[in-house]
């Protein structure tokens, strides 16, 4: 059974970091595309960040040079530092792990920014 479970939500200040967390079971982590997307109220689901097996990475502009992606395969988890948060970054923030044609969603970590 394919288990991704995120954690590292939580209610921040503009300006402040969180560090997101998301742990895979069940899949051979090392071998999966993983990434991190959002959805705020009413809005449709967006790619935030991604990270190859091979160790690329790639970024929504709205979170360049402020959000950085990363992955331990041993432990099988795969990180979100965000810095300098603001208001609209406020969601549910998801984890993402895809291969070829296998894709699996964890459950979501709320991310709110108060201003």
């Amino acid at each position: 059974q394919v288990q991704l479970v995120e954690s590292g939500g939580d209610l921040v200040q503009t300006g402040g970091s969180l560090r997101l967390s998301c742990v895979a079971s069940g899949i051979i982590f090392s071998r999966y595309n993983m990434g991190w997307y959002r959805q705020a109220p009413g809005k449709q689901r967006e790619l935030v960040a991604t990270i190859s097996s091979g160790g690329s990475t790639n970024y929504a502009d709205a979170v360049k040079g402020r959000f950085t992606i990363s992955r331990d395969n041993a432990k099988g988890t795969v990180y979100l530092q965000m810095n300098s948060l603001k208001p609209a970054d406020t969601a549910v923030y998801y984890c993402n792990a895809r291969l070829e044609w296998l894709e699996y969603w964890g459950q979501g970590t709320q991310v709110t920014v108060s201003s």
